[in-house]
C-alpha cells in the first residue's frame, strides 16, 4: 500500500485516554472530540486504554470503516509514564518504548491486562505521537486558571496565597520531570509563590510538599491546581481527601482499588495500588481547589498543532 501522509483524505486521528469508571472523563473527552472536529477535517475517534469503550482496537476499527489507511495516534496524557511508553504502544501493535518496570522481562501474570489486548483490526500505517509534555499552552491554561481565582476573589492577594501544582506521580521519572519543568515555567512567567506535590508514587507527596512550603511561608489561602486532563477518581476523591476537602464521589462509588496485575475484564479494579502518604497536611487556612484542564480551547490547539506537524512533516 502506498501512503501519502500529507493527504487528509487517508489520515485518521485517534486520541487516546486512560478511561475511568466514572462518567466525568468520558464527558470531557467527548467535548475534546467535538471541539477538535470544529477545527479539523480529519476523521477522529477516541480510544480508551482500559475501563471505558471504545477501546484502542475498536477505535482503530472505526477509523478503518472511514477509509483511513493511516492513523495518527496521540496519547492525551500530560506526562510520559508506563501507559504511554509501554501499554499504549503494545495496544497499537508496536514495540514498547521502554522496559516495563513492573515486568522487566516482558512476561506478565496470566490475568494481567496486557495479556488480554485485542488485536488491532487495521492494516495501514500507525504513527504514535508523544504525549503533551510541559507545553507553553499548558502553562497558559494553568496560569489562566490561577489568574481567574484572583480576579473573582476580593480577599485574595499574592502575599497571603500560595499555589500548589498537583501531579499524579509515576514509577518512572517522567512525571517528576514534567511537573518540575511546568513549575519552573510557571515561576518564570508569574510572581506567584508556588510549589508542587504528587498524589502518589513520587515524592514529595501533597501533604509533605505543603508542610515544607509552610516552613518558609505564611499563607491564609492555598490554591490547589490538579494538573490533570479530566476529572476522575483521583481529582474527585483522592486529592480532595488528602486536602481534607469534601468529595464529589458518593460512598457507593468509593471502592477504587488499582492492581496492574489483573484482568481487563474486571472494570471495577483497573490500576495501581494507592499508597497515599500517612503524613497529614498541617495547613488550616482556606483551600481553593480548581478543576482539571478539561476541554480547554488551548488544549485543542496543542492537539491540532501536533497532528498538523505529523501530517506535514
Amino acid at each position: 500500500m502506498v501512503l501519502n501522509s500529507k493527504s487528509k483524505n487517508n489520515v485518521g486521528i485517534m486520541l487516546i485516554s486512560h478511561g475511568s469508571t466514572l462518567p466525568f472523563a468520558s464527558n470531557v473527552f467527548n467535548e475534546i472530540i467535538e471541539k477538535f472536529k470544529k477545527v479539523s477535517d480529519y476523521p477522529v475517534e477516541i480510544g480508551y486504554m482500559k475501563v471505558s469503550n471504545p477501546t484502542i482496537s475498536q477505535a482503530a476499527h472505526n477509523l478503518s470503516l472511514k477509509s483511513v489507511d493511516k492513523i495518527i495516534a496521540m496519547p492525551i496524557f500530560l506526562a510520559d509514564g508506563i501507559h504511554t511508553l509501554v501499554d499504549i504502544p503494545l495496544m497499537l501493535g508496536m514495540d514498547n518504548k521502554e522496559v516495563d518496570p513492573r515486568s522487566p522481562d516482558g512476561v506478565y501474570p496470566k490475568d494481567h491486562y496486557l495479556n488480554h489486548i485485542d488485536d488491532m483490526d487495521f492494516d495501514g500505517e500507525v504513527a504514535l505521537l508523544d504525549c503533551i509534555g510541559p507545553d507553553n499552552l499548558v502553562l497558559q491554561i494553568v496560569k489562566n486558571k490561577v489568574d481567574d481565582v484572583f480576579v473573582n476573589s476580593e480577599n485574595l492577594n499574592k502575599e497571603n496565597t500560595g499555589i500548589i501544582l498537583i501531579s499524579h506521580g509515576s514509577r518512572l521519572n517522567y512525571s517528576r520531570e514534567f511537573i518540575n519543568e511546568l513549575l519552573r515555567m510557571f515561576k518564570d512567567e508569574t510572581d506567584y509563590n508556588a510549589t508542587l506535590g504528587f498524589m502518589e508514587l513520587t515524592n514529595p507527596t501533597i501533604p509533605v510538599a505543603i508542610n515544607e512550603f509552610l516552613k518558609d511561608n505564611y499563607f491564609e489561602n492555598l490554591i490547589a491546581v490538579p494538573v490533570f486532563i479530566a476529572p476522575g477518581m483521583h481529582t474527585k476523591r483522592d486529592i480532595p481527601r488528602i486536602l481534607k476537602l469534601p468529595t464529589d464521589i458518593k460512598s457507593k462509588e468509593w471502592h477504587h482499588h488499582h492492581d496492574h496485575h489483573q484482568s481487563h475484564h474486571n472494570h471495577r479494579h483497573h490500576g495501581h495500588s494507592h499508597t497515599h502518604d500517612d503524613v497529614e497536611m498541617e495547613f488550616d487556612g482556606k483551600v481553593i481547589y480548581l478543576d482539571p484542564i478539561g476541554s480547554d480551547s488551548l488544549l485543542i490547539d496543542i492537539i491540532k498543532q501536533r497532528i498538523d506537524a505529523e501530517v506535514n512533516k
